[in-house]
């Protein structure tokens, strides 16, 4: 059945006003159905899960109402305000409709806020930094085990390099058609191969401790206020234990790139320097504190970040597209090579970009 009858399904089991509403598809994302639903009481975002993604569609449902109630309770005690969307429920109660196919879908509330496509400066780059780490700070007394894993295994780099190495070998398709831009990913691989346990090891080693984060901090997940509320985030569907510096690491890397994910030439992809001390001074002022052991981290988190999605893309272009939302054949192995220049950029930019970690930690302190 079409996604437009199946919304307009679900859309009835929260409308409030006897089913009269008008359903309309919302944004571009790359995993979820996403729908903006209108009537005479009010309009709300119907989002169908997208269980091939999420094998478990009620842990991000239930996660997301855990993490929501969290923060009110803590905003209530701090006096602080994070822009956030709120769950609604059916008519009938439950967060969630099951419809006619078996698919989860979820009512959230409608933010009038901006959500940030694109950065229009370092000012708005700094208002990123900060949300973030108020994010961090109203999560950090959150028992991680009240939440369960949305995606086994996120943003853990080894087990997405067994992965990669396991659809290699397997050899969907001849490594002879991958052409120059396939080598390029290929010979980027083993290149960095020997870095890739970094962050794992600071949290075997007890460096780096794990806490709930957001999980997928990237330009467009950032709600800006217009009317002095301060700003929010979207998209909770990762939420989960994880560490800091992933999302550190992964909103730099979306922010800095100025060229986006989806610019058409590779050669343009540059890490902006200056939007990287906006952002890590906002983060720096925002309330979450970080030791200076943690702060050494904080590169080696943004280079490997870039190279992960780098690695995600490449690994779904090989297995045939079955993760990532594509247009077309070839848009995958485009995204890879798009981050694997990001990380090569981030390599030859490593002393400025430890500098600007620096100096916003010693503003902080001062």
């Amino acid at each position: 059945m079409e996604s437009a009858v199946l919304s307009r399904e679900a859309a009835a089991a929260f409308c409030r006003d006897g089913g009269r509403c008008r359903v309309e598809r919302l944004g571009e994302g790359n995993i979820n159905d996403t729908f903006l639903v209108t009537s005479a009481t009010g309009c709300f975002v119907l989002q169908r899960i997208n269980a091939r993604v999420f094998p478990e569609p009620r842990r991000v449902i239930e996660n997301f109402a855990r993490i929501t109630h969290h923060f009110d309770e803590k905003q209530r005690e701090r006096g602080v305000s994070f822009l956030m969307a709120l769950p609604v429920r059916t008519l009938d109660g439950p967060l969630f409709y099951l419809d006619s196919e078996g698919s989860f879908w979820r009512g959230q509330s409608y933010l009038t806020g901006a959500p940030a496509t694109n950065l229009s400066g370092e000012s708005q780059v700094m208002r990123a930094g900060k949300t973030l780490a108020r994010f961090h700070s109203l999560a950090a007394d959150l028992d991680v085990a009240q939440l369960a894993e949305p995606l086994p295994g996120f943003h853990n780099l080894p087990g997405y390099m067994q992965e990669f190495d396991c659809i290699l070998r397997g050899n969907p398709r001849e490594l002879g058609e991958l052409a120059e831009a396939g080598r390029f990913c290929l010979k980027t691989i083993d290149r960095i191969r020997p870095r890739t346990t970094l962050l794992e090891d600071a949290k075997q080693a007890g460096i780096l401790t794990v806490q709930p984060i957001h999980g997928d901090p990237k330009i467009d997940n950032f709600i800006f206020s217009e009317s002095g509320v301060p700003d929010g985030m979207l998209d909770f569907d990762t939420v989960g234990g994880g560490l800091v510096h992933y999302d550190l690491g992964d909103c730099q890397r979306s922010c800095c790139n100025r060229a986006g994910e989806k610019g058409s030439d590779p050669s343009v992809v540059s890490f902006d320097l200056r939007y990287c001390r906006s952002l890590l001074e906002g983060y720096f002022s925002g309330g979450f504190p970080l030791g200076e052991a943690q702060r050494t981290l904080i590169f080696e988190a943004v280079y490997l970040i870039a190279f992960e999605l780098g690695v995600r893309f490449f690994t779904d272009h090989l297995r045939g597209n079955t993760y990532f939302r594509v247009a077309s054949d070839g848009e995958n192995l485009a995204r890879a090579v798009r981050q694997f220049r990001l990380v090569e950029d981030i390599e030859a930019k490593e002393l400025e970009i430890r500098g600007a970690i620096a100096a916003a930690a010693h503003r902080q302190q001062v």
